[in-house]
């Protein structure tokens, strides 16, 4: 997703050879170990569009072949639901074969690899920060916790109010007159569809954080949860939630018994954690993670991470 939420986005590209169409989507899932597209029984094809914004874009790819790889998108939450042909996601883990209309999540915060074969396949984007805060208002969920199931089937009925939520979607995103606040509130809207319509999970924030009393220190948590893998400085934290440092410092003892410095670290070793459970080690290492989790130094890492968890990243990885 872009920086920018409200800079309209708007992307149409199609060919005919596989270069070009490694090219083209070579950048836009993280890929972990690439993608591969072959050719089937028909000339091999594909067309793609992409409109809406930096906060939610609806996607439609037509592929005349086979696609296969492994992903692992960042910052934003994907439904994908198909017009025609055939895919296989989250293959060797928790597969899936959803059937022609029927919305499902990608997996979330780890690679998956999926096939798809003469397919239309149709996705909806919607960026991280939307989800974010709208779970928060409405679970009090830690930023970056809601997990999708993506095995689970959508029934008849929920179904139909989905397919009816898009309708409107698509009429204030696809309409190029549409203003930014339209399209705000349609994003936030979305977000709640999407925790409406899919089973999930989410971390609730404690109930020392969620008092009325304590919304500076609210700002603050929730800031740390869901800026962790950036450069951020307590003092930063600080100016986010309103608060000197020195008042920032009291707040997380008084309510929290840690330190600002020793609450985000703490965020990060979980999200390292997550990351490496849910992981395979043909899919990920342990020094990316802890790279894309601002842990600059490994051996400072790995001794934390022990001490915390009393066991070797490594061995989290690899599932002792």
């Amino acid at each position: 997703m872009s920086d920018d939420p409200r800079r309209r986005v708007l992307v149409e590209a199609h060919g005919d050879d596989l270069d070009g169409a490694a090219r083209f989507f070579g950048s836009g899932y993280g890929e972990v170990g690439g993608l591969r597209f072959v050719e089937t029984e028909d000339a091999f094809r594909w067309r793609h569009t992409t409109r809406g914004d930096g906060e939610l874009t609806l996607r439609t790819t037509h592929f005349s072949g086979e696609v296969t790889g492994t992903i692992q998108p960042r910052g934003e939450r994907i439904i994908q639901w198909i017009g025609r042909g055939s895919a296989l996601m989250d293959i060797g883990r928790d597969e899936v074969t959803p059937e022609v209309g029927q919305p499902m999540p990608f997996p979330y915060g780890r690679p998956f690899s999926f096939r798809v074969t003469d397919v239309e396949q149709n996705l909806l984007h919607l960026s991280d920060r939307v989800l974010d805060e709208v779970a928060s208002e409405r679970e009090d969920a830690y930023p970056g916790s809601v997990r999708f199931d993506h095995t689970a089937v959508i029934d008849d009925e929920g179904r139909v109010r989905f397919n009816a939520a898009l309708r409107h979607i698509a009429r204030v995103y696809l309409d190029d007159e549409s203003d930014d606040a339209a399209r705000a509130e349609t994003a936030r809207w979305a977000a709640g569809v999407l925790l409406d319509t899919f089973p999930h999970t989410s971390r609730r924030l404690p109930d020392e954080v969620l008092a009325p009393r304590n919304a500076s220190l609210r700002l603050a948590v929730e800031y740390v949860h869901a800026r962790a893998h950036e450069p951020i400085t307590p003092r930063g934290v600080a100016t986010h939630a309103g608060l000197t440092p020195r008042g920032l410092q009291q707040a997380f003892s008084r309510h929290l018994d840690t330190t600002p410095s020793e609450y985000l670290r703490a965020v990060r070793l979980d999200r390292v954690r997550d990351e490496l459970v849910e992981g395979s080690a043909d899919t990920v290492t342990v020094a990316e993670v802890a790279q894309r989790w601002a842990f600059a130094h490994l051996g400072r890492f790995s001794a934390s991470y022990v001490h915390r968890f009393g066991e070797y990243p490594r061995e989290t990885l690899h599932g002792a």
